[in-house]
Formats: C-alpha cells, sequence, structure tokens
C-alpha cells in the first residue's frame, strides 16, 4: 500500500476523551494518528505524538480531522475552524457501538462503545455519544451536544445546541430541551426545559444561582 492509501488521522484535544477517540479511530483502520493541543506542555497522548497547535492544522490537510474536547463551545470554535479552511472532518463510531440502518449522523461526532442510537434518529455535527449512552427512535439532537456516559434519551426528544446531558441521566419521552442546557449527572427530566442553565435531581430543576 502506498503512502497515499494510508487512512491518517488528526485528533484536536490531547486529554482523556482524546484517547478513547484515538482507540476508536484505531478500530476504524487508520494507520497513521497525531494529536495537536494547543497545550504546549504535552508531547503525547495515548501513546501518540502531539506534533503541535491548532497553529499547524494546514500541515495535514490531506489528513482527516476530528476534534476531542468535551466543552462544546471549545468544540464548535476549533470545528469551524477546521470547516473554514477547509478540512476533512470525519465521525468516528465503535464498532462495539449499536446503530440503527435509519440514523443520520453529521460529520466531527463520535460515537463510543456501548452506545446504542436507534431508528430514525438524526446526530448533529460534533456531537458526543459517550459510552453506554442511548438515543431511542426519532430523535434530533443538535449539534454539539454532548450525551454523556450511560445517559439515556427515550425516544422522539429534540436536544438542543451544546447541550450536555450528565452521566447516567435520563430523559423521558416526547420532550424537548433548548440550547446551552446542562443536565446533571443523574437527573431525571420529565418536562420540557424551555430556559438555558443547569438542571439537577429527580425531577431535574433548574439551579436558580449559577
Amino acid at each position: 500500500m502506498g503512502d497515499s492509501q494510508l487512512k491518517k488521522l488528526v485528533i484536536i484535544g490531547a486529554s482523556g476523551h482524546g484517547k478513547v477517540i484515538a482507540d476508536i479511530a484505531l478500530k476504524n483502520q487508520y494507520d497513521e494518528i497525531v494529536f495537536l493541543d494547543d497545550d504546549k506542555t504535552i508531547t503525547e497522548c495515548a501513546g501518540f505524538a502531539v506534533k503541535g497547535t491548532t497553529e499547524n492544522i494546514e500541515e495535514y490537510l490531506s489528513w482527516d480531522f476530528i476534534v476531542a474536547i468535551g466543552d462544546a463551545l471549545a468544540r464548535q470554535n476549533i470545528f469551524e475552524k477546521l470547516e473554514n479552511i477547509p478540512c476533512n472532518i470525519v465521525s468516528l463510531i465503535h464498532p462495539k457501538a449499536v446503530v440503527s440502518r435509519r440514523v443520520e449522523i453529521k460529520k466531527g461526532t463520535v460515537v463510543m462503545a456501548g452506545a446504542v442510537i436507534n431508528s430514525d434518529t438524526k446526530i448533529g455535527k460534533g456531537c458526543i455519544v459517550n459510552t453506554g449512552a442511548s438515543v431511542d427512535h426519532d430523535g434530533i439532537i443538535d449539534d454539539f451536544v454532548h450525551i454523556s456516559v450511560g445517559a439515556h434519551v427515550a425516544g422522539n426528544v429534540h436536544i438542543g445546541l451544546k447541550t450536555w446531558i450528565g452521566a447516567g441521566a435520563i430523559v423521558l419521552n416526547n420532550l424537548s430541551i433548548c440550547n446551552n442546557c446542562m443536565v446533571g449527572a443523574g437527573a431525571v427530566v420529565i418536562e420540557n426545559l424551555d430556559e438555558k442553565g443547569t438542571y439537577i435531581g429527580v425531577p431535574a430543576k433548574r439551579l436558580m444561582k449559577e
């Protein structure tokens, strides 16, 4: 195989999240993986070299890219920088995830091991469906949403832009969550969340002082 046929990936964000994405990339037959990170003190991640910062993106224009940053706004900012260059942003799905044939997943999204995404769900750009999380049928997950480890989203749920669903949280069916919400770990959402903010508890209630 010639060098031009090798699958090459740049992961932006040399963090714990980046380590998991590197493992998924290997399982998706990537031959070469490098990291970029704006923390110049980091030199390696998951056994792969950190080759520079986001200022070095244009040195890798023939490579695929994915953003491995948990913070939604930071992830969006880097993602849009890649789009404007433009770079080839890819999605990565762990082979042990269960994804219906009738699911739409836009670029830059990562689906971790053990995740389940059921029929007729639409997942936006730059999302994270983390380890063991599930999104049931007919969901709409807007761009840069993070559905954390072990969180479960029932059917016919719409989750707005940059919302974070915490570890082990549950969202009941036929609900809508607005943009820029944070649902705390273990919370149970039983009604629409129409105002951005942080919601905790069972049932989930908005924190009045943040």
